[in-house]
């Protein structure tokens, strides 16, 4: 599960380092479904994180890699 969420995470990476930002994985439990990642960059202080964390990153990895229930900033 973790390397299918890494190749998720890198098919979204160009469009968040487009806008000077990126996202990092920081942990996958499988157990849970709970994706932890942060935030770097212009994506850690932006107005619209949450809706990038939400409705970009969050969506995308839960469309595509069974098992992700959950996806949070940290």
């Amino acid at each position: 599960m973790k390397d299918k969420v890494k190749k998720i995470l890198d098919e979204i990476r160009p469009s968040l380092q487009a806008d000077g930002g990126d996202v990092e994985l920081v942990d996958v439990d499988e157990k849970s479904g709970v994706v932890k990642v942060k935030l770097v960059g212009a994506c850690h202080h932006c107005p619209m994180a949450a809706m990038t964390l939400e409705q970009g990153i969050a969506r995308a990895l839960k469309a595509k890699v069974r098992g992700v229930k959950e996806v949070l900033a940290v």
